[in-house]
């Protein structure tokens, strides 16, 4: 271990092998924006550009924040594509996914330098029960995520996770008022095992975890908004080669953005973010989001 990383994170150097789960961008819960479980008409086509920005400043173990400077930027495009269809007389999105990026060690951290890469693939489909004219809409999603992205068991800093998982998702909006709408998500996710962890080829598993997310939505002008989102993240305990790391998730961040419709067909949305507690992991001190729709 580097003479340079705090005593107690040298203490704790399971720790380390575990930086590549908690920080690749496939290994995040899957945040969505507000306005995301809308059903459109059958035939619509949306590509979308997301870039992100997040710097984390503290580190957190089992509840305690680690002495020292233990900074991580990270830096992350994603490539979506959704098709809207009908299916059985419900509207179905196929899409996927694609994240790539950087991440990169800072203060204390630094010696863990820096990676780039692709991250695991993301296939998914929404089922709606409702019609795309209904002003409340309900759907449920299906997430698949792939071991194809980056990996190196030395590598603390790996995009991708190197084993499977499977997100089971549901999403409401409801009008609130004339100009204010709601959006509450929820998810599990459940994780294959990974046979190739860390720098001694471990077998890691690791329990389920869930997200609760929600926004508020103000329309400030026909095709703008301005939004309010809260999410909770739980669960996700690991094991390695059957020993118990308490290292359970628990989690709140909150975010504050807006969206514009700058052309009919094209959309920007940017929010800003960051996290109010951390049980395990890197506290995000900010995080920039922005996205470009485009519909065909």
């Amino acid at each position: 271990m580097p003479r340079a990383l705090s005593p107690l994170l040298r203490r704790s150097a399971g720790l380390l092998p575990l930086l590549a789960a908690l920080l690749s961008p496939s290994a995040q819960a899957l945040d969505v924006d507000a306005g995301d479980y809308t059903a459109l008409p059958a035939g619509t086509t949306l590509g979308l550009v997301y870039a992100q920005h997040a710097s984390r400043d503290k580190l957190y173990a089992a509840g305690d924040k680690l002495p020292g400077r233990n900074g991580l930027d990270s830096d992350i495009g994603i490539l979506r594509g959704v098709r809207y269809m009908e299916i059985g007389g419900k509207i179905v999105d196929p899409q996927f996914l694609l994240p790539f990026g950087k991440l990169k060690g800072k203060d204390d951290l630094s010696v863990l330098g820096s990676n780039s890469g692709v991250g695991d693939l993301i296939l998914a489909a929404t089922v709606w029960f409702n019609k795309p004219s209904d002003t409340t809409h309900f759907g449920i999603t299906p997430f698949l995520i792939l071991p194809t992205g980056q990996y190196d068991r030395n590598d603390p800093l790996s995009l991708g996770e190197n084993r499977w998982r499977f997100v089971l998702q549901s999403g409401f909006i409801t009008p609130v008022t004339d100009k204010l709408t709601l959006d509450l998500i929820g998810d599990v996710t459940v994780f294959g095992k990974n046979s190739d962890f860390g720098p001694a080829g471990q077998t890691l598993k690791q329990k389920p975890q869930v997200q609760l997310q929600s926004y508020l939505r103000y329309a400030v002008v026909p095709g703008g908004d301005l939004r309010l989102g809260w999410s909770h993240t739980s669960g996700g305990e690991t094991r390695v080669d059957g020993v118990d790391r308490n290292d359970r998730l628990s989690s709140q961040k909150v975010q504050f953005g807006g969206s514009y419709f700058v052309r009919p067909t094209t959309q920007l949305t940017l929010t800003l973010g960051r996290d109010l507690s951390v049980r395990q992991g890197f506290k995000e001190e900010s995080r920039v989001n922005l996205r470009l729709l485009q519909v065909f």
